[in-house]
């Protein structure tokens, strides 16, 4: 089983993550931002991965630094559970609809972070929650997991079902980039020989 648990502690947030690749899709959250919590609960169910994370944050400021170094303390603990990712797929990519959104996701194992984030919300906040927030939350995760990650949000009117469609569809793509490829036999997907 490829797991992982990782605790990232700074003077502003508090964060432990545990993860399971190989899951089943269950997840639980006490971070403080419940928005987050259900987004990050589409990432579980859709690529079938275990997640639990606990986070204190300062909250009493904004969620900024809370949702950054949730992606952060993930991303640390996606690299150490997927190791060296010989014989995995390394590529993955998923179309989701949501009524009338629609969002795509691709991504890369590739050992470098590169986010390449196209989405206009339709509104600012969904709730309380700030949606400029699922970049820094996307950037920290990419950073420290070390994947090349493309988001498109291609149509929608509801932000809600927008991010639904982008975490959703995230979680599907992983799904498809850390399954093991039974063709590959062990070897590394890359013809460097590292990733």
């Amino acid at each position: 089983m490829r797991t992982a648990q990782v605790t990232r502690n700074t003077l502003e947030t508090q964060i432990s993550v545990q993860i399971n690749l190989d899951g089943t899709g269950i997840s639980r959250f006490n971070t403080g931002v419940p928005f987050l919590d259900h987004m990050i609960d589409q990432i579980a169910r859709h690529g079938v991965i275990d997640i639990e994370i606990d986070a204190t944050g300062d909250l009493h400021i904004d969620a900024h630094h809370t949702v950054e170094d949730i992606g952060i303390t993930l991303g640390q603990a996606f690299a150490k559970a997927i190791g060296d990712k010989k014989g995995v797929r390394r590529y993955g990519h998923a179309y989701v609809p949501l009524d009338e959104a629609l969002s795509r996701v691709v991504l890369d194992l590739s050992g470098r972070p590169g986010l390449e984030y196209h989405v206009t919300f339709t509104r600012a906040a969904i709730g309380q929650f700030d949606v400029d927030l699922f970049h820094e939350f996307f950037q920290g995760f990419i950073n420290h997991a070390g994947v090349t990650l493309h988001i498109d949000n291609l149509r929608g009117n509801n932000a809600h079902h927008q991010a639904e469609t982008i975490f959703k569809a995230f979680g599907r793509a992983l799904r498809m980039a850390v399954e093991p490829d039974p063709r590959m036999g062990g070897v590394m997907p890359s013809t460097k020989g590292c990733l």
